[in-house]
């Protein structure tokens, strides 16, 4: 079955704003047709009437789209090294430090990093999360999480920062939740934060085309100040970092200099 990918990125980008052609394009069609029949559609010209016409469709479909998979201090390892670097580069050199959480999915990254403020009693910091997905900031924004996506969050953090329920998942406190700000954006086409002093932008990049990820790097390393931070994810590498103002200090994290 030849499915016309053309005309449905065209539709795709003129009705929900987003731009599949700066998604790998093998990738994207493979994963778009698996919806798509799962949808009960035989064309994309029927599955656009579909998304059209259903709003839970078009969830469904942004969501299978951004892949919201996540979890409190993954890659833990990695997670502890750039504690080490905020602590020891950032906090003492910054005031008040702006932290954005790009593509912050469900809120497991954003709540993970307030943590590592509250823990370490700087008050002053702000987080500010971002996603494309509206359904996935609302579960972000409620911060109620099952066991298995706080695996990794210690017995002590637990209890200190979150509320079990009745049901055995996992409040967010409203201490958490107070120290960020969550917001609607696109990394493809949407205005940059500024005055960051870091940002962390993990497991998104290696879905898009090369041209596309470069740009994103490219508007992260101008959101930095100069001596911020970019914390990336454990698969992504920046081969343009001298090009952008960027200079590898550690293991996927990068300083604006």
């Amino acid at each position: 079955m030849k499915l016309n990918f053309e005309f449905f990125n065209d539709w795709v980008q003129h009705r929900l704003g987003i731009r599949l052609e700066a998604y790998k394009e093998r990738q994207m069609q493979r994963r778009i047709s698996n919806i798509m029949e799962s949808a009960g559609a035989s064309s994309l010209e029927q599955y656009a009437k579909i998304l059209e016409a259903d709003s839970v469709a078009r969830h469904a479909f942004v969501e299978h789209l951004t892949i919201n998979v996540t979890e409190f201090y993954r890659n833990k390892s990695i997670f502890d090294m750039f504690e080490q670097r905020l602590m020891a580069q950032i906090v003492p050199k910054f005031e008040r430090p702006k932290i954005w959480s790009a593509a912050c999915s469900i809120g497991a990254e954003p709540y993970t990093l307030a943590m590592i403020l509250a823990k370490n009693n700087i008050t002053s910091g702000r987080i500010v999360a971002t996603d494309i997905d509206d359904e996935i900031l609302k579960k972000a924004k409620a911060g109620l999480y099952q066991s298995t996506e706080v695996k990794n969050v210690a017995a002590t953090d637990l209890e200190r920062y979150f509320n079990k329920t009745a049901e055995g998942k996992y409040q967010v406190s409203t201490t958490l939740k107070n120290k960020i700000t969550f917001k609607k954006h696109d990394l493809l086409k949407d205005r940059y934060e500024d005055n960051c002093h870091v940002v962390v932008c993990r497991n998104v990049t290696i879905y898009f085309k090369p041209d596309a990820r470069d740009e994103v790097y490219r508007k992260l390393s101008e959101s930095l100040v100069q001596g911020g931070i970019l914390f990336t994810g454990a698969t992504e590498t920046i081969s343009l970092a001298d090009q952008i103002g960027l200079k590898k200090i550690d293991s996927f994290i990068y300083q604006k200099i």
